[in-house]
């Protein structure tokens, strides 16, 4: 078979030059559409684009996308928390219903906490306001310098660098040799992810370590053979703490960043380049787990 898988690279906000705009995640983009299958053709389709609103606060690809023929929605939540609009919440439903595999992530505080509004893997995202870690010990600051930015901020390093990760032996985290991937890039301040409560089908595969506290937290969530309460087999999802291992800025600082971001980079990118190969080898993994066969 010489099928490609369709994949939708998406984020929560409308263009806007100065934020996280689809347009920042190109080389993610450039490395999925790189892959190639058995027949030495390319192995996924992949779509970008940033959300778009009709008059009614709606996108027209979200709210339908159980109608489209994409495979997968990895969606970037780079929002302030009022992003997704009931609509779009029940298109990315019946799209996951159907079998469509989903990646949601988002980052620190409240951003990305339209994902509070989508069931099922938005319940393993934890938010400052919103869907709180039901972990009371865990409402604190972990990273104290950034002083504008509050819980979650779990400190994995700075952007450009990487932290050593704690993954399981699973399919999303294992190399081509089969040994189990140990880097993913760092940032100052990640968000939090967690189990749903009564949701046997997910499960924490990926954990790190702060460097300011020396406390562990969540990387990734991963669900599979989800049953929904209509029966229905829903598609795999992953549940990921912080888009900052997927954005431009955190495989090459020197493709830029958003004004807003303070924190200087750090130089690992250029000093161990090759540990950028696990989160590679992670994106190709997660590409092909989210297909279920």
């Amino acid at each position: 078979m010489n099928e490609q898988v369709k994949i939708l690279l998406q984020t929560t906000i409308p263009f806007t030059e100065d934020d996280w705009h689809i347009r920042r995640f190109s080389l993610l983009a450039e490395h999925l559409r790189s892959i190639r299958n058995a027949y030495g053709s390319p192995s996924f389709d992949v779509s970008t684009r940033d959300r778009e609103e009709d008059e009614h606060g709606i996108d027209p690809v979200l709210s339908a996308l159980d109608e489209t023929d994409f495979d997968q929605l990895w969606l970037f939540a780079v929002d302030m928390g009022d992003a997704l609009a009931p609509a779009d919440c029940a298109g990315i439903t019946r799209f996951r219903q159907r079998g469509g595999g989903i990646l949601s992530t988002r980052d620190h505080n409240d951003l990305g906490s339209s994902l509070c509004t989508l069931g099922g893997v938005g319940s393993a995202h934890y938010f400052h306001s919103k869907q709180q870690d039901p972990d009371e010990t865990r409402r604190t600051r972990d990273d104290n310098v950034t002083v504008n930015i509050d819980w979650p901020n779990y400190h994995s390093g700075a952007n450009g660098d990487f932290q050593l990760i704690q993954a399981v032996d699973h399919p999303l985290l294992r190399r081509a040799d089969g040994s189990v991937i140990q880097y993913f890039p760092s940032h100052p301040h990640e968000g939090a992810v967690g189990l749903p409560p009564e949701m046997e089908e997910a499960s924490v595969i990926a954990m790190s370590t702060s460097k300011v506290t020396g406390r562990t937290f969540n990387l990734l969530v991963a669900f599979e053979n989800s049953v929904d309460p209509h029966g229905n087999l829903c598609g795999r999802a992953i549940a990921e703490s912080s888009f900052h291992h997927l954005v431009d800025y955190n495989w090459n600082p020197e493709l830029g960043c958003p004004t807003f971001l303070e924190e200087p980079p750090g130089d690992e990118y250029k000093r161990f380049p090759e540990r950028l190969n696990d989160v590679k080898r992670y994106v190709e993994n997660a590409a092909a787990w989210l297909t279920r066969s």
